[in-house]
């Protein structure tokens, strides 16, 4: 679309607007289905994605045990989040076990250009809101009563790992590039998980990118000013597909057969999910808007090693690596009803992404009686895949150094949960054990000159800065 025909629509929109337009009796299948109805009401209170991340759109904590890891979780993989991390993990979980959780995230972006003009952008207010969250829920069939199926374990995941929140001043330095940019995207991930024999196990999920109308706006949504003061929004949503498949082999184990040694691979599958919307210029829309957002593949590979495990403590040290294949994001460009394009070139590039954690944990320790307690922390290196060409301050992109500390308590035996809920199983109404997790993340952003822009009001320094803290709540039968 040519810039007279822009003009040309802006002004038709204008005169629009102005003139208005492990138990398998009935009790505890009942008591168990309570529960998972119980975990999806806390997964739908959480669940409102609302993202930012180093790597571009890409947002990587997804429950709190690994996030205090610094994500170094792929080759432990050892509780119902391993949908996410690795989905051959989830043969290592017991019974039946379901995990709700969320991140709080503040911070905020800093901009200055050669002429000194600046801004400050935030993540959706000083508390990123609604905050991006994460549910799972694993059940070994053996446990269900199928003594057969007992190598296969299912789970669905409910996660959050692409998304965006942005906004700028309406009156910023960049505001015909943008002035704000969503992307409440969520991934829905049923899994299906086989255990071949002790030393390997295989995994595979669905990725099911989608929106819905009660998580956040509902609909990816980027808005800025046109070079005459017009507001211009262009929206989309739409539904896509992909799928992850994992292994997970233990070439070492101690006497009581738990893993010292253990090598995960995952491979995700590139998605294109198509977005249907519309363009507006001050409110009354224009034109019908498609394009298509690309999701990366991912390729990682992780080793875990376990220094000391007895039955009085467990050190276990993790490392991960991804090749994350950004080059396939070239171009969204906006495809309208009139027949115009408004072209948005990508053009990224592929990045590594390297990530160490360490855990160490206290098991039923004496002063501690019928808990088990672990100390985590992490180190995550992340490049930038996006070049200066094609920068938008919307999908804020540099590279970054991110610390992590965690902690982690499971109830269980005759320990109570908060002093007030046993966590013994005792009755078929309580689960056997009850778990914590929390974590804190530090995101260290490298500055980053933005030259040769396409849009020149785009040049300049950006600083970023997040902190995180992830919280999750462990429920196992």
């Amino acid at each position: 679309m040519s810039r007279v025909e822009i003009v040309t629509t802006i002004k038709t929109a204008k005169r629009r607007a102005a003139n208005g337009t492990q138990r398998s009796t009935p009790v505890f299948n009942r008591t168990l289905l309570s529960w998972m109805l119980c975990s999806v009401v806390m997964m739908v209170v959480f669940l409102l994605p609302s993202n930012t991340s180093a790597q571009a759109i890409r947002f990587q904590p997804q429950g709190a045990a690994a996030t205090g890891q610094g994500n170094a979780f792929a080759a432990q993989a050892d509780d119902a989040s391993a949908i996410h991390f690795n989905p051959a993990g989830l043969t290592q979980v017991d019974g039946v076990q379901s995990i709700v959780g969320t991140n709080l995230m503040g911070g905020s972006i800093k901009y200055k250009n050669s002429a000194g003009l600046d801004t400050r952008g935030d993540f959706g207010g000083s508390i990123a809101s609604p905050p991006p969250s994460h549910f799972f829920l694993s059940a070994n069939l053996g446990a269900l009563g199928a003594a057969t199926l007992s190598p296969v374990t299912l789970g669905l995941g409910l996660t959050s790992p692409f998304g965006s929140n942005t906004r700028y001043p309406v009156d910023g330095p960049f505001n015909t590039a943008v002035t704000s940019a969503t992307l409440p995207l969520i991934d829905i991930k049923p899994t299906i998980a086989y255990k071949v024999n002790d030393d390997l196990s295989l995994g595979v999920s669905a990725d099911i990118y989608t929106f819905a109308s009660f998580l956040g706006e509902g609909q990816a949504e980027q808005k800025r000013v046109s070079s005459g003061g017009a507001s211009v929004e262009l929206s989309g949503k739409g539904t896509g597909a992909g799928a992850t498949v994992s292994l997970l082999y233990t070439p070492l184990r101690n006497n009581d057969g738990k893993p010292i040694a253990s090598i995960g691979l995952v491979y995700r599958t590139q998605a294109v999910v198509p977005l249907s919307g519309a363009l507006l210029v001050n409110g009354a829309k224009v034109a019908d808007a498609s394009t298509n957002l690309v999701l990366p593949q991912i390729y990682t590979g992780a080793i875990a090693v376990w220094p000391v495990r007895t039955d009085e403590r467990e050190w276990k040290l993790e490392l991960d690596m991804e090749y994350v294949g950004w080059k396939s994001n070239r171009d969204l460009d906006i495809h309208l009803s009139s027949g115009g394009v408004i072209p948005q070139p990508q053009q990224w590039k592929s990045v590594w992404v390297v990530a160490i954690g360490t855990e160490y944990k206290w098991l039923n320790s004496a002063w501690l009686p019928h808990w088990d307690v672990a100390l985590r922390s992490g180190y995550t290196r992340t490049e930038d895949p996006v070049p200066d060409t094609t920068f938008n301050p919307g999908t804020i992109s540099l590279p970054s150094n991110t610390l992590s500390i965690g902690a982690g308590f499971l109830c269980k035996g005759q320990g109570r949960f908060l002093g007030l809920v046993p966590c013994g199983g005792a009755s078929v109404l309580l689960p056997k054990a009850i778990g914590l997790d929390v974590a804190f993340q530090e995101w260290f952003y490298e500055p980053r000159t933005v030259a040769g822009n396409s849009n020149p009001t785009v040049n300049g320094t950006y600083q970023a800065y997040v902190h995180l803290g992830a919280v999750s709540i462990k429920f196992m039968f």
